[in-house]
């Protein structure tokens, strides 16, 4: 979603703030701009449409200033334009940055038109400069101006808010949106996302719901809810300075998957230790859990509907995975004794922090967050957290964070087992098979010229259809995400039992059919499902585990995996769906990073 970073500090911010903003790209955004204080006490003002390589261009070497903002914009009200890119200014001297959306911005547009005020842009951002202005202009200081200001507003926003008139302080507010303070020697910054600090302080306050702070050169003031003086602990990041380099990766999807191998290993380190299982929880607690709740969206909700087979298997406790934008505005039965899981890689997602926020109204035994930023607002709302420890992820098709999550999961329902009723056999068969799947993924990944090869038979396709049964239809599912979110062909994912309702209509020889095959109990039947698709001229591509009894011939290309089915076959069974999706995505000329229309984060509703 959009970016903001800001800074004051002794020396020049608009080099700080264009490096800030680059290391935001990743987000998602279609325009981008700034605004600063020059030495002649100047508010200064660029933006422009597109790239911040295209904002960058507008600054030369006279661009200066000792406080200042920024933002990379994703449309939300109002198309993409320069009017419309961040940030607003009001009367020259008020500029704002905003993420989120205000919901009552026409009352409040209408009011302020009322009284004079006139709108250069469609966005609903607009006002909240012009709401400040308006207070300052009846005598208020700037605190109070923006305290007055955002009390009138409806919706989910984080701000950051810079006064001509004051060039010695510069102002955050977060309201339902992250925004996190870097803690500098003379220095102090302001992001949307700590990736956009890392190199210039490893230090992080992050500010709770509600909090107005007041950065100057040598102190950070925050303000509560309330409006009283409130302590934020100052964290250490553990984000490393260079987390957003692509090293000798061409794009940051293919360096992230193969990443995924490290990731696993860290994840699992700890978590796995010999014959603890996730020594970090309570075996009381999960002997209690009589029933779960998991809430998600996009990638994250694919890795619910996982655990919910491995759940269901291995515990023997049913399980209701919930889109959280659904969950939220419906009224869910809770049975006694359910646990609530919450998945979500950023620990920001608007929807699934709705949902767990509402969670407090349905008498849940607890709630549980997988996530993979300690910082995040995930963290802080639930009960019990376990983190994934995939590292930055900037592309934004997930893929280590989706691997490290089902690594998570996987042994949450061992640990469940181990509490209800699950053999010590059964048990060991699980930690055996994650003890060995951080070797097999790398071996995995040694097919990807073959995967490249597969992608050129697919680049030229408007519609694919992805196949599974048992655990590896979620793994369909998001192999047709994958496929949709970077090459722009639209993509299916089907149980492969619901051919005859409705998708084998669309099987032609001109429709790709991507298949994940287990050698499980389920093998027959999907071959019966592969037989269906051939006999109406579907192009197949298999993607197989090494038992598989089937051959490539007319119309069928089976890629065996060099891995046996376990436990964590779905884990490993990703891989080459995402390295197909990467490639697919390459050969068609898209931005495999920031696919048109999608940003990482989706902090709005």
């Amino acid at each position: 979603m959009c970016g903001i970073v800001a800074a004051i500090a002794e020396r020049n911010v608009v080099p700080l703030l264009i490096d800030g903003l680059k290391r935001l790209e990743y987000r998602g955004y279609d325009s981008a701009g700034l605004a600063f204080v020059d030495h002649a006490d100047a508010l200064i003002r660029e933006r422009s449409v597109g790239k911040v390589a295209a904002l960058a261009g507008l600054l030369g070497d006279g661009h200066a200033g000792h406080v200042g903002l920024a933002h990379t914009r994703w449309a939300t009200h109002g198309r993409p334009s320069e009017a419309n890119a961040h940030p607003h200014l009001s009367d020259e001297r008020i500029a704002v940055v905003h993420n989120g959306i205000i919901e009552n911005h026409e009352a409040l547009k209408k009011e302020l038109e009322d009284a004079g005020y006139r709108f250069a842009s469609e966005t609903d951002s607009e006002v909240i400069a012009h709401l400040i202005h308006r207070e300052l202009d009846r005598g208020a200081a700037p605190d109070k101006a923006i305290r007055a200001a955002v009390d009138r507003l409806a919706g989910s926003f984080a701000l950051g808010v810079l006064d001509r008139d004051h060039p010695d302080r510069l102002w955050g507010v977060r309201h339902g949106s992250p925004l996190v303070i870097g803690v500098g020697v003379g220095e102090h910054f302001l992001a949307s996302d700590a990736a956009a600090l890392v190199p210039l302080t490893q230090q992080m306050m992050f500010l709770d719901d509600g909090d107005i702070a007041c950065l100057r050169l040598e102190q950070v003031e925050v303000f509560d809810l309330d409006g009283e003086p409130a302590t934020r602990d100052v964290r250490i990041s553990s984000l490393p300075a260079d987390s957003a380099d692509r090293g000798h990766y061409r794009h940051f999807m293919l360096k992230e998957i193969h990443e995924q191998p490290g990731a696993i290993a860290e994840t699992l380190d700890g978590a796995l230790d010999g014959a603890r299982v996730l020594p970090s929880l309570d075996p009381d607690l999960l002997k209690r859990v009589r029933a779960i709740h998991i809430l998600a969206c996009g990638t994250s909700y694919h890795a619910g509907m996982v655990a919910r087979y491995w759940i269901e298997q291995l515990a023997g406790l049913p399980v209701t995975v919930e889109i959280a934008s659904e969950y939220r505005y419906r009224q869910p039965a809770v049975p006694n004794d359910t646990l609530m899981l919450a998945i979500s890689q950023s620990g920001e997602t608007a929807d699934t922090l709705a949902a767990l926020e509402r969670s407090g109204e349905r008498r849940y035994l607890a709630r549980l967050g997988i996530c993979n930023v300690p910082e995040s607002a995930l963290t802080r709302a639930c009960d019990h957290v376990l983190m994934t420890r995939a590292g930055l992820e900037i592309g934004v098709a997930s893929t280590k964070a989706f691997t490290t999550q089902l690594s998570l999961l996987l042994l949450l329902a061992a640990a469940l087992g181990r509490e209800h009723g699950l053999g010590e056999r059964a048990l060991r068969e699980v930690t055996e098979s994650l003890g060995q799947v951080v070797q097999q993924a790398r071996e995995v990944l040694t097919l990807e010229d073959r995967i490249e090869e597969l992608a050129a038979g697919i680049a030229d396709k408007h519609h694919a259809l992805f196949l599974g049964r048992g655990p590896e239809f979620p793994i369909a599912l998001e192999g047709a995400l994958k496929l949709k979110e970077v090459s722009y062909i639209h993509a299916e994912g089907y149980a492969a039992g619901e051919l005859k309702h409705g998708p084998l209509a669309l099987v032609d020889d001109d429709l790709p059919v991507i298949v994940s095959a287990s050698s499980n109990r389920l093998l027959e039947k999907l071959k019966g499902n592969l037989h269906e698709v051939r006999a109406r001229g579907g192009q197949m591509i298999v993607f197989a585990d090494r038992n598989v009894t089937l051959a490539s011939g007319d119309g069928i290309e089976v890629v065996h995996l060099p891995i046996e089915h376990s436990p964590a076959s779905p884990i490993l069974q990703v891989l080459p769906l995402q390295l197909l999706a990467y490639h697919v995505g390459v050969l068609r000329g898209t931005d495999v990073d920031q696919p048109r229309n999608l940003a990482k984060s989706v902090t709005v509703e």
